[in-house]
């Protein structure tokens, strides 16, 4: 037995007896499709609720499980006197902690910083526990499983959510997962955050969703869009879309509002014929294929790349204006490298280090732009990263400029250079190590080490002559350097 069903719901405390008063009625519609779900969920008799919420404890870096015999909290800070107490599914814990090690998904019971249960659990648990006849609690002998979300890429919260329905699948658990996540914050200018055109996108997106349950669908929101929709809940509904992946379910939406500026979404997906994910075959079925080598080239970029998308990014999503690195969403990028422990080094040396650096596009194993500096012409690597990343997107002369719709689907290289140095006997060089310059006056020519088709350093110079526009029986200069490649 897998996953019996998976629900998308919301966490307004106001939903709580003694907190909303009179506001509730404003919310009736969200309330009663939570009521609905709590009841369907009822109905299957779990043995264990794994909730995703993103007021657990959560790190840049590592998805983090609660750990222990369970949990307590309450709503007291809201003036209500709603108590919550649950017992964890230890079992179930400690074999997805096994499982995530044999996957390399970094994730785990360390470094539990808040044991108190979230408001992103009890308000779900008010519901679920009162329609299985245990108000205050998960029901009768249900257990619970704690998982915050993280600022790992979506890719790996997926595949978060595949590990969780592995695990209950080799423990024979009848396992309902509810993801807890609101919607947009930015939908009136009334509301706690204020307007964004941004906000109501956003949820007209992720709503069309979760009707189609569809995760791909959500892997596809814009990250700018989600950003400057200040959502909650994306990524905790992408890893309920990893738990259902290669099952057989019915998605419905249930109802959406957002009458106090933020968005309430509540969605259902009902588990025909019960079973494990199939491998591969069901991965398939679930995912194009152009989809899974998409996902797959952005799952582990590395720092420099990110950088590189989110510029492209900003500059779509600002309507052609050039990011820097004073933009607000390339300051909170960076931000994250900085804070987080494993990012942290490289983040510091670039910052520090200038250099020259590329930045090349590649589309369905075809290149689709590449602009970068021979010597450092910005304050930083990182900047010069930012600037030369719209460069190689829409000022390369060989091609069209990419238009907003093939971000997705491009791959992304970065380049940053070491320094030239001449070079006074050709046998040193080497095409999978050295890049090349020619230079005559004015006129340069580079290219890269280490690219398809370019296997010696004749062709290599054959190639930067051409594009310096310098002919072969002229003298020119001839400089070799060195990369380090991020992909």
């Amino acid at each position: 037995m897998s996953i019996l069903a998976a629900f998308a719901v919301p966490h307004p405390p106001l939903l709580i007896p003694g907190v909303g008063g009179d506001s509730r009625l404003q919310v009736q519609k969200t309330e009663n499709a939570y009521r609905e779900v709590a009841a369907r969920s009822a109905a299957l008799s779990p043995e264990t609720l794994v909730f995703f919420s993103p007021h657990a404890t959560l790190y840049y870096d590592y998805f983090h499980i609660s750990p222990g015999s369970g949990a307590q909290g309450d709503f007291g800070s809201y003036g209500s006197q709603a108590h919550y107490a649950v017992a964890y599914d230890e079992e179930f814990v400690a074999a997805l902690e096994t499982l995530l090690a044999e996957e390399g998904i970094p994730g785990g019971t360390q470094g539990e910083r808040e044991p108190t249960l979230d408001h992103g659990v009890m308000v779900p648990l008010h519901f679920f526990g009162e329609a299985a006849g245990d108000p205050g609690g998960a029901g009768t002998g249900v257990r619970i499983v704690r998982v915050g979300l993280s600022g790992l890429s979506r890719q790996l919260h997926r595949e978060f959510g595949t590990a969780v329905a592995r695990t209950s699948e080799a423990l024979g658990r009848k396992t309902v997962i509810v993801a807890s996540g609101d919607l947009s914050h930015k939908l009136l200018a009334s509301g706690p955050y204020g307007y964004a055109p941004e906000g109501p996108e956003f949820d007209r997106q992720l709503c069309a969703a979760l009707a189609d349950g569809s995760v791909a669908e959500m892997l596809a929101i814009d990250e700018y869009l989600a950003e400057a929709a200040a959502e909650c809940g994306l990524r905790s509904f992408i890893m309920m879309g990893g738990a259902l992946e290669g099952l057989e379910y019915e998605p419905e939406l249930l109802s959406y509002e957002g009458p106090f500026g933020v968005g309430y979404a509540v969605a259902a997906s009902l588990v025909a014929n019960p079973s494990a994910p199939e491998g591969a075959a069901a991965h398939s079925a679930a995912f194009p294929q152009a989809q899974q080598e998409q996902e797959q080239a952005q799952q582990d970029e590395s720092l420099p790349v990110m950088l590189a998308r989110r510029t492209l990014q900003s500059y779509f999503g600002r309507g052609g204006q050039r990011p820097t690195l004073d933009t607000p969403e390339i300051q909170a990028l960076l931000e994250q490298f900085r804070l987080s422990p494993r990012a942290a080094p490289l983040y510091e040396e670039l910052a520090h280090a200038r250099a020259g650096a590329f930045v090349s596009l590649h589309e369905n194993g075809e290149l689709r732009g590449c602009i970068g500096t021979i010597a450092p012409v910005q304050e930083n690597v990182l900047a010069e990263i930012v600037h030369n990343a719209v460069s190689a997107a829409v000022e390369d002369p060989r091609f069209p400029p990419v238009e907003e719709c093939e971000l997705p689907s491009l791959v992304l290289k970065v380049d940053v250079l070491g320094e030239a140095e001449p070079v006074s006997d050709r046998a040193t060089l080497d095409a999978q190590r050295y890049g090349v310059i020619v230079s005559l006056g004015y006129r340069r020519g580079l290219l890269l080490p280490a690219l398809d088709g370019v296997d010696t350093p004749e062709q290599q110079i054959a190639i930067a002559l051409s594009k310096a526009g310098i002919g072969a029986g002229e003298p020119y200069e001839l400089e070799r350097f060195e990369v380090v490649r991020y992909t």
